[in-house]
């Protein structure tokens, strides 16, 4: 039980991230370079990437995700992004169209 809450409030930290990347990051079509996401977007995704470490709890992940970020307005293109701009190697897919069943 204490996992799950845990899982949650990471993946809860990592949403409002994205968000707030997504309001505070220079636009990816300015010409000036890719944006950046914060320090605590970057923060809470790799503290999620830590825990997602089962595929049940990837899938689970998964299928949080894809509805909090339609209803938080996560941009998807840079929410595919944000691997390579924190410099980590994601075991969960940033991709709405993803079918969650499959994610190992």
């Amino acid at each position: 039980m204490l996992r799950k809450k845990i899982i949650s409030l990471s993946m809860l930290v990592m949403v409002l991230g994205m968000l707030v990347a997504t309001l505070d990051a220079r636009q990816i079509d300015d010409g000036v370079g890719p944006a950046t996401p914060t320090s605590y977007c970057c923060a809470g995704i790799t503290d999620l990437n830590q825990k997602a470490n089962t595929t049940q709890i990837r899938r689970d992940v998964c299928n949080c995700l894809k509805p909090a970020a339609s209803r938080f307005g996560v941009n998807p293109d840079r929410s595919k992004q944000l691997p390579t701009l924190c410099n980590i190697t994601l075991n969960v897919p940033f991709d709405p169209s993803v079918d969650c069943n499959t994610v190992q």
